[in-house]
């Protein structure tokens, strides 16, 4: 079993994706550019592990003894002798490919790269690297830590022991895992993505409030989450840049955000993070009351 995992972006799913690995027995490092990225994220890191404790029944270790695994870093020469690694920085092409030209030079010949990405395809990432049969798609869903499934994606050119690697590593840490070919979006993202954005439309044309799309899918079609509460979760800066490499790849109008998704994003209302999106939140709580919609 891969021993040491590399993590870059300490953004909410670096963070879950970080507990995940560090959960499952593997020293972790996490790095990201900005230090106070790293400081909200160790904040985060203790907390989770604190609640998580006091809900676990059964042995398990101490949140001490999970936190000590994961050391945070500015450094990317830290991820000098990982074996797998899971990128989850800002969801722009441009980002992202600056990321993998520097992580290539540094990262072991025989590291796989793991691409936790809403909707961009893994070959196009693959192609920016110097071994793109050791690049794989490993769509962990927000929170990573709880979450039991990944959806993990084959690119053009991955191969045969990258997949197995990726899932038996996935199964050592507790995740089940499902294949399934490279597309824009995938499977979860093509079709949830459309979902959200049609929920935002009806929220913008009055047809229903917020907390009333929600409940009805909450109650009507069984979700465990509304869309839009799914889309605050996720963060609406993240759907945003979703819907548009959609779009951008498949040039079909269905994937056009909706206007007031873009108005949210350009106040900076983005859901959990920043306090407020569809719904309002308090920071220490877990969930949300409606918010007003202009």
């Amino acid at each position: 079993m891969i021993q040491h995992v590399g993590v870059v972006g300490a953004g909410t799913m670096g963070i879950g994706v970080s507990q995940a690995f560090a959960l499952g027995g593997c020293a972790v490092t996490l790095v990201d550019v900005a230090e106070q990225a790293l400081a909200k994220a160790e904040r985060a890191i203790a907390t989770d592990l604190r609640m998580a404790g006091m809900f676990h029944t059964g042995p398990a270790p101490s949140a001490a003894e999970v936190g000590a695994r994961i050391t945070l870093t500015t450094k990317y020469e830290s991820l000098r002798d990982v074996g797998f690694l899971v990128e989850n920085v800002t969801e722009s092409p441009l980002v992202k490919q600056r990321v993998y030209e520097e992580i290539d030079e540094i990262c072991p010949a025989e590291c796989v790269f793991g691409v936790n990405t809403s909707a961009i395809p893994i070959t196009r990432i693959a192609s920016h690297t110097s071994r793109p049969d050791r690049v794989i798609g490993t769509h962990f869903m927000n929170p990573a830590q709880l979450k039991p499934l990944v959806e993990v994606i084959r690119g053009f050119h991955t191969s045969e022991s990258t997949i197995t690697l990726t899932r038996n590593l996935l199964t050592a840490v507790g995740k089940q895992s499902v294949v399934v070919a490279d597309s824009p979006g995938f499977v979860t993202n093509r079709v949830a993505m459309l979902c959200v954005n049609e929920a935002i439309c009806l929220l913008d044309e009055g047809v229903a409030t917020a907390a009333e799309i929600d409940r009805l899918f909450v109650g009507c079609l069984g979700h465990r989450m509304g869309p839009l509460a799914t889309a605050d979760l996720i963060g609406l800066d993240t759907v945003l840049h979703s819907l548009v490499v959609l779009l951008d790849n498949f040039d079909d109008p269905k994937f056009r955000p909706s206007i007031l998704l873009r108005r949210y994003v350009d106040a900076g209302l983005l859901g959990r993070k920043s306090g407020r999106g569809f719904f309002t939140y308090d920071q220490s709580a877990t969930s949300g009351t409606e918010s007003d919609h202009d």
